[in-house]
């Protein structure tokens, strides 16, 4: 765990290091549980694959168990978005500037409520982003960004069953975004339900083929960018 500076103050999140001591820089946002450890688990297979990973805390020390989804909801709903902003801007910072990180861009990767800010912060970052891969979660209807400051080239992971964020209105959303130039792909995997890349199973819907797939993807996509 360390903190890193975000607008005068400090906030927190956890750090992982690949073992040669560098590698590029990728920023990892949680689920709507919170900074637990299954997300730290994703830091840590991201170092073992040669990156430099850094997940904030966006609840400030604040988490949900699998078992307390109201807990959760109300946590996602209830934080502030401005703050959110500011923490996932200053984590790009603390990356960039980092000596063990080797690119000039972060990489984004987000799962669930992580997924649809990774789309949001990779839009408001602009240049300073160089590939974002979401997983089951964008920011759909009026909720987008201002979607013409995103540079860095997408490629999303979703459920083709999910309540949460539906694969037409996500498909939707990927036209639009190729229609404005963007370089944008959007998986759907067939037979998943949302949150299917989480081992620990807290919606029962894990895949492990469909993560086995969409990990690869995600790796060589950011490796590939940055």
């Amino acid at each position: 765990m360390i903190e890193f500076a975000v607008n005068g103050t400090n906030a927190g999140g956890y750090l992982a290091v690949p073992e040669s001591g560098s590698g590029p820089g990728v920023l990892v946002l949680q689920e709507w549980w919170g900074l637990v450890p299954q997300i730290k688990g994703v830091c840590d297979r991201l170092a073992a694959e040669g990156f430099v990973a850094l997940a904030p805390d966006l609840y400030h020390g604040e988490m949900a168990a699998h078992d307390e989804m109201d807990k959760a909801g109300d946590l996602m709903t209830s934080l502030p978005a401005d703050r959110a902003a500011r923490d996932m801007s200053g984590a790009i910072t603390f990356l960039l500037d980092h000596d063990a990180v080797t690119s000039a861009k972060a990489g984004v990767v987000g799962f669930c409520m992580g997924g649809m800010l990774a789309l949001m912060i990779t839009a408001i970052e602009g240049d300073r982003v160089g590939a974002a891969a979401p997983f089951y979660g964008a920011p759909l209807g009026d909720d987008g960004p201002d979607w013409s400051g995103l540079t860095a080239k997408v490629e999303g992971h979703f459920a083709a069953n999910d309540d949460f964020f539906p694969p037409e209105a996500v498909n939707a959303l990927g036209e639009t975004l190729r229609g404005m130039g963007k370089d944008v792909t959007f998986h759907v995997y067939g037979g998943t339900g949302h949150g299917f890349t989480n081992e620990e199973d807290p919606l029962g819907s894990y895949d492990a083929d469909a993560t086995a797939t969409s990990w690869n993807r995600a790796v060589e996509l950011l490796r590939s960018t940055l």
